[in-house]
């Protein structure tokens, strides 16, 4: 599982890539810029997948905390309140006829 330390080190990676470019910039040596920005792009999909990763972990984390309680109570208690204003509009359009 990634971890917040990988979620570090890839943004570490990527902002001394990131310094690499701007350096290299005034050279206009743009077979070293290309190589450069393959890197970053490498990196930034390393980033997207940890970010992913870590984001999936705790979502699924919550879930298991809070799940079991929330979910079952609000749907069920969001249920009989609708069921009782449609039985409520129904009956009153029942006794104004």
């Amino acid at each position: 599982m990634a971890s917040l330390k990988d979620v570090e080190r890839v943004a570490d990676d990527l902002e001394g890539l990131v310094g690499q470019l701007r350096s290299e910039l005034p050279n206009g040596d743009f077979e070293k810029l290309t190589q450069l920005a393959d890197q970053i792009s490498e990196h930034a999909d390393n980033a997207a997948e940890t970010f992913s990763s870590v984001n999936e972990t705790l979502m699924a984390r919550i879930g298991e905390v809070t799940g079991g309680r929330r979910s079952s109570g609000s749907s069920s208690s969001g249920r009989s309140r609708s069921r009782s204003a449609t039985s409520s509009s129904s009956s009153s359009s029942n006794s104004n006829s």
